[in-house]
């Protein structure tokens, strides 16, 4: 059995889901997410466990599993919970933020502990990525009408990060946001590739992009789905043509989601604002960065 840790927002786990299945399919065995971190009190912006909206293959550990997985105390539960579930299994944690090729060679019995944003960690699975990562039930209302209008017409999805991003300054200093020069570029080389490009704008402050961007074509503004459905937002842009993305893994995921091979993707240059991370194995090749 693989574990894998789950936390952050909906993109983060949509990264440890992919490294802890591609592990798992390699070993030929069973995956289990710990989502114990979503509990802890200490995280800057709370989330919950989003991946029930995809048709994972993976099972939600028990207390029990977790505590054999990693005991709080060497409890006599803790020695019953070890007999049943397995001998204790090892730590895998995240030694840095590009990727790690030693990750793709643990053992069976091995726990995932990191975000493991980089396609390499699955690469060599990703049709079964993507089926497992994409909503399954039919779209209904407004969502099912944009996917219509998605179909047909050169669709570009833009992403507009803010939230957490402006909020909060110690994650302000560690991402930053993009500038809006930064999407009138993008939205620039797309119109040179792109014959009558529509953007469909998605962001978590929509009353400030109403406000404040401003691009060269049709744009459309998608502000009707909760937070809580960010999953529906994802399925409206992997249907679309193109992406402009913010460093963001939830549009990364957008974009990585569409399977088109002549899809353009405009990425930022700078994903982070302090620098500190070497990004050069998380955008994919292809991928254009400005």
């Amino acid at each position: 059995m693989i574990v894998t840790r789950i936390s952050g927002g909906l993109g983060n786990q949509m990264f440890q889901y992919a490294a802890g299945r591609r592990l798992a399919l390699a070993r030929a065995t069973g995956l289990l997410l710990d989502l114990s971190p979503l509990d802890d009190p200490r995280v800057a912006t709370p989330r919950c466990y989003e991946l029930h909206a995809f048709p994972i293959r993976a099972a939600i550990a028990s207390a029990a599993e977790l505590e054999a997985i990693a005991p709080r105390r060497d409890s006599l539960a803790a020695r019953i919970a070890r007999r049943a579930c397995g001998a204790r299994r090892s730590a895998a944690t995240e030694r840095h933020f590009h990727f790690d090729p030693e990750v793709l060679d643990l053992p069976d019995g091995s726990c995932l502990h990191g975000y493991w944003q980089s396609e390499r960690y699955f690469a060599d699975v990703a049709d079964d990525v993507r089926r497992e990562l994409t909503v399954e039930r039919p779209a209904t209302g407004r969502n099912a009408e944009l996917l219509e209008r998605i179909d047909a017409c050169n669709a570009v999805s833009v992403h507009v990060r803010r939230g957490d991003y402006v909020s909060l300054p110690p994650v302000r200093a560690t991402h930053g946001v993009c500038p809006l020069d930064y999407y009138e570029r993008a939205a620039r080389t797309l119109a040179e590739r792109v014959a009558d490009p529509v953007f469909f704008v998605f962001s978590d402050d929509p009353d400030w992009v109403r406000d404040h961007l401003r691009l060269d074509g049709e744009m459309v503004q998608v502000d009707h789905n909760r937070p809580e459905a960010g999953s529906e937002d994802m399925r409206l842009m992997s249907r679309c043509a193109h992406h402009v993305i913010a460093n963001s893994t939830f549009s990364w995921w957008g974009a990585w989601l569409d399977p088109r091979p002549e899809k353009i993707v405009v990425a930022p240059r700078r994903w982070f604002e302090d620098g500190d991370r070497d990004t050069s194995d998380l955008v994919p090749a292809g991928w254009i960065r400005l």
